[in-house]
């Protein structure tokens, strides 16, 4: 059949048409991405264009004059009798998904639209039938469906909401951690989960998402439907359009609540160890010299004892007494300024932890070098602060058990724009393998055997952080150049409104 009768079967009686009317309706047809066929009413195709070629792989010298139903599975056969017999009624059949098989033999999915072809008496000669491959549409209904699925059965909670913070979207994962079910939620302000004194962050957090950043595991409080706090870490991604516009955000969010209360109970419970620790080595330090004032009063109560040996004995034991004042007084320092930032110079606390284990140090033939460079004061937690450097030269005098060196050095320094204090602790000890430096950090892991709880540096990182500070370690097992290096850098104004975030933990071998 030609071009213009086709065109002519396709849209409407041939006598309507002038040639040039015909010509270009078959130039649409033969443009047509579209595979745009037509049969007679036995199922004999009579005209096939370049979109089926394109669709189903054939030439239209291969498909024009054989049965249209080369083109169906043979399951589906039933469906060619159906069809004809629909358009034999002069019915039309619009948007039909099926299947169909290409050539090659692949199946693949399609929606197709046939109409009867009718001559210019009104009789019913034959079908026309336009074929769009659906594949890459079954795709993508595959993959939201796959995605929506994964979304919906997902444990944390999955949230979308628009820039206005509207939310849009809630999973089950948000039902079951927030308490609202979905209907309570969509089209609500996200502000119903932040608590009043919070609300701020959400601004924040828009204004971040309208420049396209991207937020990851923020941690933070927000409020379920009883009322309960609930801690939370939340990644918040903006969502665009085709054109790159910022159009929403998405919002995962995951109760981090249980790890908290965990966190904090072991952060008390390496207190209370800390605290254990110097208590031990202040009972060390202060058992020496009541032993020496015990055996100068019993020196004194001697008759044999001339006037001017027991002054000389009361003398010595008076410096003794004052000897374990000095050290009470620290440990009362220490507990009242744990809870209490203040200003202090950083040497004086390093000097307070080494006045306690230098009797440690000597015993274990460890030389100790010291240089304190910071005249700038700094405002920290000083309790926490000695509980850190505590932890730090305890595990570097471990090390070295057998004698060594350990230095210490405190100055001002710069990091990342912001001016500071860094403390440097040396040992000359038999270092760490490079495969435990990515664990040092994390609970209850310990290189000590049964010696170590494993949390120590876990908490000194924990009590740096909430300082806006960051705590590093760098070690060698190298035969003559083993031993590790620990810095703490602590800048200034961690507690005067700073809005800098910790920057964590490193490690380097």
């Amino acid at each position: 059949m030609k071009k213009t009768a086709l065109s002519a079967e396709l849209f409407g009686k041939e006598s309507v048409f002038t040639e040039t009317g015909k010509n270009f309706l078959a130039a649409i047809v033969e443009s047509s991405e579209d595979a745009i066929i037509t049969k007679d009413l036995e199922g004999v195709v009579t005209s096939w264009n370049e979109g089926a070629h394109n669709i189903f792989g054939y030439k239209a010298e291969e498909m024009v004059g054989q049965s249209i139903r080369r083109l169906i599975p043979e399951e589906l056969q039933y469906e060619e009798d159906a069809i004809l017999a629909k358009l034999r009624a002069g019915e039309r059949i619009r948007h039909f998904e099926t299947t169909r098989v290409r050539k090659n033999g692949e199946r693949f999915p399609i929606s197709v639209t046939i109409s009867p072809v009718k001559d210019d008496s009104g009789a019913i000669i034959g079908a026309s039938k336009i074929a769009r491959d659906i594949s890459e549409r079954r795709r993508a209904e595959e993959n939201r469906s796959r995605l929506a699925a994964i979304v919906d059965s997902a444990d944390d909670a999955i949230i979308s909401k628009n820039l206005s913070g509207i939310v849009t979207s809630w999973n089950k994962g948000a039902v079951r951690l927030f308490g609202y079910q979905e209907e309570e939620m969509i089209g609500q302000p996200i502000l119903r989960l932040i608590p009043e004194e919070l609300q701020y962050e959400e601004g924040e957090i828009l204004e971040k998402l309208r420049a396209g950043e991207k937020i990851e595991h923020y941690e933070t409080t927000r409020v379920s439907k009883n009322g309960d706090l609930l801690q939370v870490s939340i990644t918040i991604s903006p969502i665009r359009n085709d054109a790159g516009e910022v159009i929403g955000v998405s919002k995962i969010a995951r109760d981090i609540s249980e790890r908290k209360k965990m966190e904090s109970l072991l952060v008390q419970a390496e207190k209370l160890a800390a605290t254990g620790r110097m208590a031990a080595a202040i009972a060390h330090e202060i058992n020496n010299p009541l032993a020496s004032v015990l055996n100068l009063i019993f020196l004194a109560r001697q008759s044999s004892a001339s006037r001017e040996e027991i002054q000389e004995y009361l003398g010595t034991a008076e410096s003794e007494l004052e000897r374990v004042s000095h050290i009470a007084r620290q440990t009362l320092g220490y507990y009242r300024d744990n809870a209490s930032p203040c200003e202090v110079h950083l040497h004086d606390l390093v000097q307070n932890v080494l006045s306690v284990y230098r009797p440690r140090l000597h015993a274990h033939n460890i030389v100790l070098d010291t240089t304190f460079n910071d005249l700038r004061k700094i405002k920290v937690r000083p309790g926490e602060i000695i509980q850190v450097l505590s932890n730090i030269i305890s595990n570097a005098m471990d090390a070295m058990r057998l004698g060594g060196c350990m230095s210490i050095t405190v100055a001002s320094t710069r990091k990342v724009d912001r001016d500071g204090i860094q403390v440097t602790v040396r040992d000359t000890g038999g270092g760490i393998p490079r495969e435990h430096l990515d664990k040092v950090f994390e609970p209850f892991f310990t290189t000590k055997g049964n010696l170590g709880t494993g949390i120590g540096l876990w908490v000194a990182n924990q009590l740096v952080q909430r300082h806006h500070g960051q705590i590093s370690i760098s070690s060698s097992t190298e035969p003559g150049a083993s031993g590790t290096t620990v810095t703490i850098y602590l800048p200034f104004g961690s507690f005067e409104g700073t809005t800098a975030k910790p920057d964590g933990a490193q490690r380097d071998s």
